[in-house]
């Protein structure tokens, strides 16, 4: 596994995602700059929030950025509006 995604001229990109938890049908939305480890954390129970839902997390949707305050700035964004009309239609089926 790679430790970080790289982008086109090498730079670091970061990814916002949204998982959604199988059982629970619960999301979480988060931002990284690597998301298979941030995945394996998640399903391993290393995050707070996620933590009584491990090994239950699938990734459902990303967005890639060259810049982490760009990131940082969307995922924000995605979670002013998290189950609302544009919320749904990020994570529809």
């Amino acid at each position: 596994m790679p430790r970080r995604r790289r982008g086109e001229e090498g730079s670091i990109m970061y990814t916002v995602y949204i998982l959604k938890n199988n059982i629970t049908g619960r999301h979480y939305i988060g931002s990284t700059d690597n998301i298979d480890r941030r995945l394996a954390e998640h399903n391993r129970g290393q995050t707070r929030s996620t933590r009584y839902g491990k090994n239950n997390w699938v990734l459902i949707y990303t967005e890639q950025y060259g810049n982490e305050l760009i990131a940082k700035r969307r995922e924000q964004k995605i979670k002013s509006f998290k189950g609302g009309d544009a919320f749904k239609r990020l994570v529809r089926d």
